[in-house]
Parts: structure tokens; sequence; C-alpha cells
């Protein structure tokens, strides 16, 4: 597994933690490093933490599957259209609790029933959506904004946005920057399905 973050950023250390818990063995690099690095691993995890600007589409054409979540690369790799606030964004509220589930058969629910879902232990100011392309699975929006997708996933194969099929699994998470830290434990149920689904597990 390759492992896209800011080595000083807390919250990453314990997103490393928590995926070598789950049996992953982490290669950790920061967010300028070539997409060789992902040369013969089973996985690519990009945290919010890099510059968009360092990372932007490296990985698109990458035969290895992606999990990620941050916005401002959707539209480098194709998993969404390319226009901010419309394709993808950033949602900011004073404060925010629940997520709205919609595919509840689909692995990357875990399990979860549809409907209103608090994946945090207290409210948050910020999560990450996109808008993906028909290709995609929607697991999960912002409640009431069904064109905001905070879980979502291409099959290899998958058409996403301007007619690029997926080279391998992809998939989109809501988190951002330190919210990992604050996942109770459907929240954490999530995170893991994504990651098992992405690397192929199920």
């Amino acid at each position: 597994m390759v492992w896209l973050a800011s080595k000083s950023h807390p919250t990453d250390v314990k997103v490393q933690q928590h995926l070598e818990s789950l049996g992953c063995v982490v290669k950790m690099v920061d967010d300028v490093a070539p997409a060789s690095a992902a040369d013969g691993q089973d996985l690519i995890v990009i945290s919010s933490t890099v510059s968009g600007k360092n990372v932007e589409g490296r990985f698109k054409h990458s035969t290895t599957p992606v999990m990620l979540w941050e916005s401002n690369i959707l539209d480098d790799m194709s998993m969404t259209g390319k226009h901010q606030e419309v394709d993808w964004g950033e949602d900011e509220k004073p404060e925010q609790t629940y997520i709205w589930l919609v595919n509840a058969p689909h692995p990357l629910s875990a399990g979860l029933p549809n409907g209103l879902l608090s994946p945090f232990e207290n409210s948050v100011k910020k999560i990450n959506w996109g808008k993906p392309g028909l290709g995609a699975a929607i697991i999960a929006t912002l409640p009431g904004e069904p064109n905001k997708a905070v879980i979502f996933g291409y099959e290899t194969g998958a058409i996403m946005d301007y007619d690029f099929p997926a080279p391998a699994r992809r998939v989109m998470f809501f988190l951002h920057n330190s919210t990992f830290d604050n996942l109770n434990e459907s929240g954490l149920k999530l995170f893991d399905a994504a990651v098992l689904w992405a690397a192929g597990k199920p």
C-alpha cells in the first residue's frame, strides 16, 4: 500500500496506524512522490492534507486501485467533472453530523442500512464531496443534496467522466483533513469497507 499524506499531520499518522491495524503494510510518501511509488502496491490512499496542485492527476492512469478524500483532485482523476462547487467541493457549515446512505446492498455500505447516518462522534465543519459520472456506484450523499456524493466508487473498467475507463477501482470518501479523528463506530466501518473494497478484498 502507498499512503500519500502530509507526514507532519498528526491525523495522517493515526490513519496510517489504523491501516496497519487492518493488516496493511503501509509505505508513507509525500505528495510529490512519483507515480512509480505505487509500483507493486495493492492500493494508493490519498489524504486531503496533500496539495492538490502537487498531486493533480498523477495517478489517473495507474492500474493500482486508488482511495482518496482530496476533492481538489477528483477532476484530475476523471472521477468527476472539472467545475468546483458544481462537480466537486467542500461542504462547509457551522455544524454537520449526518450523511445519507442510499446503496445498502453495496459492499461500500459496510452492511449499514439506507437512510440518515451520523458517522461522527461530534459535528464537523467540512465534508468533501463529488458529483461522479454515471458509471459510479453512489453509496452516500449529503442529506437533501443527491448531486453531492460523499462516498462513491468506480469498478475497474467503469466509465468515469470524460469517457475515461477506470484503470482499477477508484473510491472517494468524505473525510476532510482531521475528521478521521472524529469517526464513530459506523464511520470506521464505512472507512474500513472503502479500504477493503478499493483494494479488491470483498
